[in-house]
């Protein structure tokens, strides 16, 4: 059974990944797992600094299991109202243990042998304390598997355009290989979308973009693969421009050392970046050549 794993801190932005899970889940009929990491005060390294309540590990483990009880039965009835007849009808799971969310997201992951994971852009309500603010950034830089980061406020709609941005590498042309499994359920169009500095399009460039895009036509059997340049003064500038401009659905990425996307998670934009996108951020490890889901 295909798995999708929804981290969860219970906040608003964390129940949104989660209503977005449910489509997925449907589209790919696999089982939905959610999962807490507790952070227990007594073992942080400021506790001895603060006040903090006397609340033990199984005190925080059984309000989680509290908190899981109420959530599986609102995606439930979420689930119900989108339900068309013969559709699939994904399970619902859910685990918390002490750790920290990363790594504990990365055991899950390896132990429940899960596709995907899905999470929040943005986190910390009510119970920050079982999620620590948000750890997107974090998850980016250790994830040996596709996660897929969805902004607050964010509604499903039916996935017709993904964007892959790269920076031409050989290896993105793998990645695109494993996104057309995401892409092909929903018969969507892959626009392979690369930034140009303005007025630094040359020869040599040109012949760059030409023999990428020939491999990928022939190493890559999808007919609804486009591309696309966009000449702007930044990367991030030019992904900001697509994704407010370029009737996307979903923006997917290459997370590599010093790789472009490297160097704009570390630039002095990338939170601003990441409070103007609006839609689905897709990210991929290095070297990934696997079915995404």
């Amino acid at each position: 059974m295909k798995t999708i794993l929804v981290p969860t801190d219970f906040s608003p932005a964390a129940y949104t990944a989660a209503r977005y899970a449910i489509h997925l889940a449907k589209k790919f009929n696999a089982a939905i797992e959610l999962c807490t990491a507790i952070k227990v005060p007594a073992e942080s390294v400021m506790a001895a600094q603060v006040a903090w309540p006397l609340e033990d590990y199984d005190s925080l483990k059984k309000d989680a299991e509290t908190e899981f009880e109420y959530l599986v039965e609102k995606l439930s009835q979420e689930e119900q109202a989108i339900d068309n007849p013969g559709s699939f009808h994904p399970t619902f799971t859910y685990n918390n243990d002490r750790g920290e969310v990363t790594d504990y997201v990365m055991n899950l992951v390896d132990e429940h042998k899960a596709n995907i994971v899905v999470m929040g852009m943005s986190g910390a309500g009510s119970f920050s304390r079982f999620y620590l603010g948000s750890n997107s950034k974090e998850m980016i830089e250790k994830a040996n598997f596709p996660l897929l980061l969805i902004p607050a406020n964010v509604s499903f709609k039916e996935i017709k355009k993904i964007s892959f941005a790269t920076d031409l590498s050989s290896q993105d042309i793998e990645i695109i290989a494993s996104l057309v499994y995401f892409a092909r359920p929903f018969n969507a169009e892959i626009l392979i979308t690369h930034v140009i500095q303005e007025n630094d399009i040359n020869s040599d460039e040109q012949k760059k973009i030409d023999d990428f895009l020939s491999s990928v036509t022939c190493k890559v059997n999808y007919p609804r693969i486009y591309y696309r340049s966009i000449q702007s003064s930044g990367i991030n500038e030019g992904l900001n421009w697509l994704t407010e401009n370029g009737r996307i659905d979903i923006m997917a990425m290459v997370h590599r050392q010093e790789s472009f996307f490297t160097r704009l998670l570390k630039s002095s934009h990338t939170q601003q970046l990441a409070k103007s996108i609006h839609v689905p951020l897709l990210v991929f490890p290095e070297n990934f050549n696997r079915v995404v889901i």
